[in-house]
């Protein structure tokens, strides 16, 4: 098309109505449905979702949410918490230091039996976590048959076989073969328990209308820290396992609803007697990449 001065010459009447038919659909779909278009299409553009590494499509559709009036706000109450002497501080923060310090990824289970009570207070333990509005966007799937954890080890050295062939990268590999892992996973029908960790893409209310979630994978790192030390604490060991492309299988084994993502697999229980662990160091505070203050 040529848009020489003789072309603007005959259609300028045109273009002009053009441009100020466009301006007054965009100025009108603002003033008149801004607020609609806004709800309908916030959760498209939450910063707070986003930061998920990987949304499942089920997050893309609409969900419940939006202001809450002053009758629905959650009471609050007074909260008082144990002060203790700067001395006490420093010994319990050093105590528990001391404790975490000795936590290592353990490969080698022991048999023995540990109590189902200890696994659900640990759990419990986890849920203490603080999450996004509150949502708790996690599930705890504890999984004891020992006929279930061989189907479940089945699925996922089925998986890791081929992510260690062709999925990952050499390098990957290489760097795995130091800490001598490999696709094997033989401590899943040894371990007394697998903790299946599950993130909800999002809530399910009482009459089945979707909840929104909000920094779901964050809010669950949260849980699944404090999960781990307290696993250390209860003098258990466990291992944090991701199960590249076995999940939607485990989640169909385990008849999981659709919501639901798997994210970790950690086996639990006390170490073998001849259990070895990797001679590594941790960075030391003083260590600018990692810890500083300003």
């Amino acid at each position: 098309m040529d848009f020489s001065a003789p072309f603007l010459t005959n259609y300028w009447p045109h273009l002009l109505a053009a441009f100020i038919g466009y301006f007054t659909i965009k100025f009108l779909a603002r003033s008149l449905f801004g607020i609609e278009i806004t709800r309908r299409f916030s959760h498209e553009y939450d910063p707070a979702r986003q930061l998920d590494l990987e949304r499942d499509e089920d997050e893309n559709q609409g969900v419940s949410g939006g202001p809450q009036s002053f009758e629905d706000m959650t009471e609050h109450i007074p909260y008082r918490l144990k002060k203790y002497t700067e001395k006490e501080t420093f010994r319990r923060a050093v105590e528990f230091y001391r404790m975490m310090d000795e936590r290592r990824t353990v490969r080698h289970f022991s048999d023995d039996a540990v109590p189902l009570g200890v696994v659900q207070t640990l759990i419990k333990t986890a849920g203490t976590s603080p999450s996004g509005a509150h949502t708790q966007p996690w599930t705890y799937v504890v999984v004891q048959d020992f006929n279930l954890k061989c189907q479940i080890r089945k699925i996922v050295e089925e998986e890791e076989e081929i992510n260690y062939r062709k999925r990952m990268s050499a390098t990957w590999v290489k760097d795995l073969e130091k800490l001598r892992t490999t696709w094997e996973r033989n401590v899943l029908d040894v371990a007394p328990y697998l903790i299946m960790v599950f993130k909800q893409a999002y809530g399910v209310g009482p009459n089945g209308e979707r909840i929104n979630h909000y920094y779901s994978e964050i809010s669950i790192s949260i849980s699944v820290g404090i999960l781990l030390a307290a696993i250390q604490n209860a003098g258990l060991v466990t291992v944090t396992s991701t199960p590249l492309n076995a999940g939607p299988a485990l989640r169909t084994l385990l008849a999981r609803p659709v919501n639901e993502k798997l994210l970790l697999l950690l086996p639990i229980g006390y170490p073998a007697h001849n259990a070895t662990v990797p001679d590594l160091q941790r960075r030391d505070i003083k260590d600018n990449h990692g810890s500083d203050v300003m």
